[in-house]
């Protein structure tokens, strides 16, 4: 991979692999937190900023968590967190800084929600636009702290597609276990249904320009041969 990726490892330091952080800016917080997270994830440093009850006090892993997230701001972020001296605190103030206070981010909970209850699929749109604008959701949902399960995104995705798909969608609801598919299993399946009604329809349109073109043609030839008939006869 280049080294542009904003995952790509650069080089190692001991036992923890050094990231290209992505830099947080004002409107991709919700993209932002889940990359460092994975970043942190895959230092072993997430538990500075979730500790569980078998964390740990380890400052130099708090202080590596923070060195990871000092990297991903501008002077200007920095300048306003440099108070906060442990990787959660800081972690907290940007997402407060960034989504709100609790009392906000609940309004906001509950818009994504009803967001996600009203979203159907066009009749005229695609599945990749279509499930894009649903993950966005999902993602949104997971930065204000809730999880949207597998089963519930598959279910939903199921019922918002258009009356098209519904022979695809009956045979996933009865030969499938809703509660053990993939999110991806379940687009995979409609965009392979999809293609199988784009390729149909392109064949129905070819054989109906191909008759068109015959008709055509076969309009055209009396004139032709008109000049051979009974007003050229001697």
């Amino acid at each position: 991979m280049s080294g542009k990726n904003n995952t790509s490892k650069i080089n190692e330091f001991g036992s923890t692999t050094h990231f290209q952080c992505p830099i947080l800016k004002g409107a991709n917080y919700t993209t932002w937190a889940i990359r460092m997270q994975i970043i942190l994830e895959a230092n072993g440093l997430w538990e500075m900023i979730e500790p569980n009850e078998k964390t740990q006090a380890d400052n130099k892993k708090d202080k590596t968590a923070i060195a990871f997230i000092y990297q991903a701001l501008s002077e200007e972020q920095l300048l306003q967190i440099t108070k906060h001296k442990t990787a959660k605190a800081i972690w907290d103030a940007l997402k407060t800084r960034h989504i709100g206070e609790e009392r906000v981010q609940q309004a906001r909970l509950q818009t994504l929600k009803s967001d996600f209850e009203m979203l159907h699929m066009k009749e005229d749109e695609a599945i990749d636009t279509f499930t894009a604008k649903l993950t966005t959701l999902v993602n949104k949902a997971a930065s204000l702290g809730h999880t949207i399960e597998d089963s519930v995104v598959v279910r939903k995705l199921l019922n918002a597609v258009p009356d098209k798909f519904l022979q695809i969608v009956a045979s996933i609801e009865q030969y499938s276990d809703l509660d053990e598919m993939s999110v991806d299993e379940a687009i995979g399946r409609l965009k392979t249904f999809e293609e199988r009604i784009k390729s149909k329809k392109k064949i129905l349109v070819d054989c109906q320009e191909s008759l068109m073109l015959t008709q055509h043609e076969g309009q055209g030839k009396p004139f032709r041969e008109r000049g051979h008939g009974r007003f050229n006869q001697s």
